[in-house]
């Protein structure tokens, strides 16, 4: 019974997703036009009005589904889909109010479903280190994502942001064009275990930035680590209660033209000042698999990054178009964090094709490397509860690396609706050897009401 439930849901969403493509192309009214910047489209005129007065109203939607198609823990097929709806407002406070150079934004977010990676790719022990379907996770529930204001100081050469957001909108930003996880977004709060939270989960937060030269900027962050914010229940928490300590991350980013076209490139360090845990020593230096001591705790946790964007080609010179390449890198602390180091590589073509000059084909491929004493403490932690047999319940799953690998074309549907089909390949989900390697189709609709 549960399943057909989830089917029926599943189907229903599809169809109201089917629905708005329709509409998008039947309808020429103001509304649905595909040439408005919004499904609901301008009201009249109120909505273009209300941003020259400096109040802008911000109605998204993203869904995504995935769906097994081969391989994976568990290979009895099946679909999942999760989405999440946004609901804000961006305020330009100078034609508000008259306050010079200020800025403010109010947002919240709400995700619900299920993911195809929790379900079918990984063994329920392990888990998978990415996630085929990007927007779940963080609770079934509306959270305050956005509550900030933002000056601009001494013509426009230092920038401070102070309220609550995300270490991801300022530090180690990266677009979404892909479904799965480790192509999309701030790739820092996917492996820096618990402590950057990224979208949609607010902290207390200040950011500093100084601007060097029309080129290069440098900034730096102080985020309040609280964990207690990712409970269910919590996400509109604005008291301090809950914590642990401090995220600190700084940044210098650079925004050249190389042969006209632009780029960006990004490296930035961040140490948290909470205490961690050891994933394998107790505080005599010994393995606490071994001595069944606790843990050694260590007084701080910190790692680093590097985020290339460029735009390689234009196309008949219309720099709109051509072929762009990304790469990330994160490098994190050997002695308290489950992922040491992460890369990956993307290609993403704009306008492929001139009877499709809006559209967008991707390519990406992403590596996601555990720890070497994680896997050493899972040999011991076996070997200190007598099993060696994989299929044991007991057994620990050694995990070593994740691959990740996705190929998609973005249907630009209309100016407030893209469809983006996709094809991700997983190998060694989670990072286990016996884990068979996994094919997902995954279908990624983003709207903007």
């Amino acid at each position: 019974m549960k399943m057909k439930h989830v089917n029926a849901r599943l189907i229903c969403r599809m169809s109201a997703a089917a629905a708005l493509v329709l509409a998008g192309n039947a309808m020429a009214a103001d509304a649905f036009s595909s040439d408005s910047k919004w499904m609901t489209g301008d009201w009249g005129g109120e909505r273009t009005k209300l941003i020259e007065q400096g109040i802008d109203i911000k109605m998204d939607y993203v869904g995504e589904m995935g769906a097994n198609l081969h391989g994976g823990y568990n290979d009895d097929k099946t679909g999942r889909y999760s989405d999440q709806f946004g609901l804000g407002v961006a305020l330009d406070l100078q034609k508000l109010w008259g306050w010079d150079n200020t800025q403010a934004k109010i947002q919240l977010t709400n995700r619900n479903g299920e993911n195809i990676s929790n379900d079918r790719i990984g063994d329920p022990r392990a888990g998978t280190l990415s996630s085929s379907q990007e927007v779940y996770g963080r609770g079934h529930m509306v959270r305050l994502t956005q509550l900030w204001i933002q000056h601009q100081f001494f013509d426009n050469k230092l920038d401070i942001k102070a309220g609550y957001f995300g270490e991801g909108e300022d530090f180690n930003t990266f677009p979404c064009e892909f479904q799965n996880l480790a192509f999309c977004g701030s790739q820092v709060g996917n492996w820096a275990t618990n402590i950057w939270y990224n979208w949609p989960v607010s902290q207390a937060a200040i950011r500093v930035k100084y601007n060097i030269n029309d080129e290069l900027y440098a900034q730096i962050g102080a985020y309040n680590q609280n964990p207690s914010q990712l409970e269910h229940g919590n996400g509109f928490k604005l008291s301090g209660s809950g914590t642990a300590g401090t995220v600190l991350p700084v940044e210098l980013v650079w925004s050249p033209k190389v042969n006209g076209l632009p780029g960006e490139y990004r490296v930035g360090y961040y140490k948290s000042t909470a205490d961690a845990n050891d994933v394998r020593e107790d505080d005599n230096g010994l393995d606490a698999a071994t001595t069944g001591d606790a843990y050694r705790v260590h007084s701080s946790k910190h790692g680093y990054w590097f985020v290339a964007q460029q735009q390689l080609t234009s196309h008949n010179g219309d720099a709109s178009r051509g072929l762009n390449i990304a790469a990330n890198a994160t490098f994190h602390d050997k002695d308290t964090n489950f992922i040491d180091n992460y890369q990956s590589l993307m290609f993403v073509y704009k306008g492929p094709f001139d009877a499709r000059p809006k559209d967008d084909v991707g390519i990406g491929f992403a590596r996601i490397h555990v720890n070497d004493d994680v896997k050493k403490n899972a040999e011991l932690l076996n070997v200190a509860n007598g099993v060696s047999d994989y299929d044991n319940p007991v057994f620990s799953p050694l995990r070593e690396t994740e691959y990740n690998y996705e190929i998609n074309y973005g249907f630009h549907v209309t100016n407030w609706l893209t469809v983006r089909p996709n094809l991700q390949y997983i190998t060694h989900p989670g990072g286990v050897d016996e884990v068979d390697n996994a094919l997902v189709a995954g279908l990624k609709i983003q709207s903007v009401f």
